[in-house]
């Protein structure tokens, strides 16, 4: 296992720290390829996009035309393919990552601004999908502990005039319609992107509506100064599937198609406004400024019911259930000045930044209550579908969602950061990267159902430090350290009882080593290893404070990423991983290894076909209980393509080509997710 010492940790926070490269030579052509940059970075002030090749982090970046090929729908579809990461459930109602073994509702971005709402992202209007591993303090603040999800929004173009439609649908009966549209001025362009999507899968009752709409507005105020306005909508609605039951330690084959919920009860929606305003102004050659604002208003309502036990011997289950409405409104505003120094023989590029967060947060909860028990639990015969006006003794029963009220609470959070780092080029072969961010965190809980307030005010310095050697100018060694933290409030602010209000934010530690390898300038490797541990505060028996080793998780990970040949395109991923809880038991949802493949090969000028394998390996699903498992799979993807002209392009995506059962997670002991059946989607694009 790679350890850095402490005292190996101390030289290098206090002399480095990790920074994206910001290279500024403004007498080099810039030459943007797609999928080989992280073009968050100029929405981030980073002066030029950044070559994966000199960022010292693992990362994977998928392309909106990835994202066609492969027929991906959600944000769950590109995690399936990317090492280092794997899906969670979510509960049936969010995106839900596990990013080196730490599961994550909330380390999602747009546009490098924070989107943690719990809900599911569609992707209509992606540019690219960032996906970044380790703890992300320095450049995305606090979470972010096991790695980031950053979504790059199509933007207005000028001097461009296009647009393109997509329609597709599979035989689940699910349909699908997109719309890009960009129109130009001399000093201005406008450009819309909309959808609507009408969901449908293998599982019972399972429904759903997705629509959003996002116009934006580019102004070219002067020759160096830009303004991006960007507005979205969006309205979803769907049903929420717990999955199935376990029994001996796996999920039970034969409930695979009970669904564990009624169709008026499982439900989930959201609705949201979100605003953004990007000003970018060059103050010379060497100098940029960006200023950053985001408004957003989410209102999110989740009600369900789950299996909470269940028996075998007597195929009986017992439900559990609530109703969870959320109301957010966020205020982020960012500032960034970067600027390019000469000092010796050495170039510096430094930028200083900061940011203010202004959220309000508004949530209920009430449990389930039954009207035979008189608690939030009732059991049933398993049938299909289930009935719930009787329970398992044969008794007429009812439920409701208003009886018991569980928690409502309303939260301020207020968060001030300011961050600076620099690379330091000391030479073509060797960069030094220096930088730490500090973030002020206040939040106040009221709990309206106790009559109680609590708050917490935590000032936390998050180091990042590394460095790049570059023996020619296709390779790149890195070493790199990086922390972030997690206020005891936890991800979605809920809420905060006296004696977490009393404890620091646990601390999140990353050790890495990698090389980044352009074999051809259109196929990379990139290979890391990491080593990883969660510090968390606790009160003894004493009442003094004390500090205990959580989660401890190490591994392996490899990319090797672009186009073999001409004709063929591959893309692999590895990773194996191990992981420790702090009692020193085997922790969950870190499967032994996961891989994955795809290829695509280019017959001729009109016709391509894809083939896609993924393989996840055993996993647990409770913490410290290797004997309930999710068992390994293997599931095999196929695609297919035709240009039937220049501007339109006839695709087909099977999933689970074999027709493979699987279970690709669960929530916990008796919600485990049944995987998609084989299912076939057919879409056109037209561009115009």
């Amino acid at each position: 296992m790679f350890q850095l010492t402490k005292a190996f940790k101390v030289i290098i926070v206090s002399s480095l720290a990790f920074a994206v490269n910001l290279y500024a030579d403004e007498d080099v052509e810039e030459i943007v390829v797609k999928g080989k940059v992280l073009y968050s970075d100029q929405v981030k002030a980073l002066k030029t996009p950044t070559a994966i090749i000199d960022v010292p982090q693992s990362l994977s970046i998928v392309t909106d035309e990835d994202i066609r090929k492969q027929g991906i729908r959600e944000i769950g579809d590109i995690v399936r393919y990317t090492p280092g990461v794997n899906t969670s459930q979510g509960e049936g109602h969010r995106d839900a990552v596990v990013f080196r073994g730490v599961r994550s509702t909330a380390d999602f971005y747009q546009d490098g601004a924070r989107d943690d709402v719990q809900y599911y992202r569609s992707l209509y209007n992606v540019d690219q999908v960032e996906v970044l591993r380790g703890p992300n303090a320095l450049l995305f603040g606090r979470g972010g502990t096991g790695g980031i999800i950053n979504r790059v929004t199509k933007k207005a173009q000028i001097g461009e005039q296009f647009g393109s439609f997509d329609i597709g649908a599979d035989d689940f009966g699910a349909f699908d319609f997109a719309a890009d549209f960009n129109r130009t001025g001399e000093n201005s362009a406008f450009r819309l992107n909309l959808h609507s999507d009408s969901l449908e899968n293998h599982r019972d009752m399972y429904d759903g509506d997705r629509t959003g709409i996002n116009p934006t507005l580019k102004i070219q105020l002067s020759d160096a100064t830009t303004l991006d306005l960007s507005y979205e909508y969006a309205d979803h609605e769907r049903f929420i599937d717990r999955g199935i039951p376990t029994a001996n330690g796996k999920p039970v084959d034969a409930l695979k198609d009970v669904v564990f919920g009624t169709e008026d009860l499982n439900l989930t929606t959201l609705e949201a406004d979100i605003f953004r305003g990007i000003v970018t102004t060059d103050l010379s050659d060497t100098s940029k400024a960006i200023f950053s604002l985001t408004s957003s208003e989410f209102e999110k309502l989740y009600q369900n019911l789950y299996a909470s036990g269940y028996d075998l011997a007597t195929n009986v289950v017992t439900l559990d259930g609530y109703y969870d409405p959320t109301e957010r409104e966020n205020l982020i505003f960012s500032a960034n000045l970067v600027n390019e120094l000469q000092i010796g023989g050495a170039t510096h590029t430094l930028l200083i930044g900061a940011e203010v967060i202004d959220t309000d947060n508004k949530n209920t909860r009430f449990d389930t209550y039954w009207s035979t028990t008189q608690k939030d639990k009732e059991s049933f015969n398993v049938t299909r579908p289930l009935n719930i006006s009787t329970n398992s003794a044969g008794v007429a029963t009812s439920v409701d969602y208003t009886t018991k009220l569980k928690s409502r609470t309303t939260s301020d959070i207020e968060v001030t950061s300011f961050y600076i780092q620099d690379q330091i080029d000391l030479s073509d072969n060797l960069v030094v990267l220096i930088g730490g961010r500090l973030d002020q965190f206040d939040i106040t809980v009221n709990d309206l159902k106790a009559g109680s307030a609590q708050s917490r005010e935590d000032d936390e310095f998050s180091p990042r430090a590394g460095i790049i050697y570059k023996p020619q100018e296709n390779v790149s060694y890195y070493i790199s350290y990086s922390e972030s933290f997690l206020p005891r409030s936890g991800e979605q602010y809920k809420k905060l009882t006296a004696s977490a209000a009393a404890l620091d934010p646990d601390v999140y530690e990353s050790s890495e080593i990698g090389v980044n390898w352009d074999i051809t300038p259109d196929l990379s490797l990139r290979a890391s290893y990491f080593d990883s541990e969660q510090t968390i505060a606790t009160r003894d028996e004493s009442g003094e404070g004390a500090e205990i080793v959580g989660l401890q998780v190490d591994g392996f990970e490899l990319e090797v990423k672009g186009q073999v040949s001409d004709q063929l395109y591959m893309s692999f991923g590895y990773s194996n991983m191990d992981g420790e809880t702090s009692s020193g038991g085997e922790p969950r949802e870190i499967p032994e290894s996961t891989m994955s493949l795809w290829t695509t090969y280019q017959v001729n000028d009109k016709f391509g076909y894809g083939l896609g394998v993924m393989r996840q390996g055993e996993s647990n699903i409770s913490n410290n209980k290797p004997g309930l498992i999710l068992p390994d799979y293997t599931r095999v993807d196929f695609a297919a393509y035709y240009d039937v002209s220049e501007d339109t392009t006839i695709r087909l995506n099977v999933e689970n080509l074999l027709d493979e059962t699987y279970y690709p997670h669960s929530h916990s002991t008796h919600q485990a997710s049944v995987g998609e059946k084989v299912n076939a989607r057919l879409s056109i694009t037209r561009r115009f």
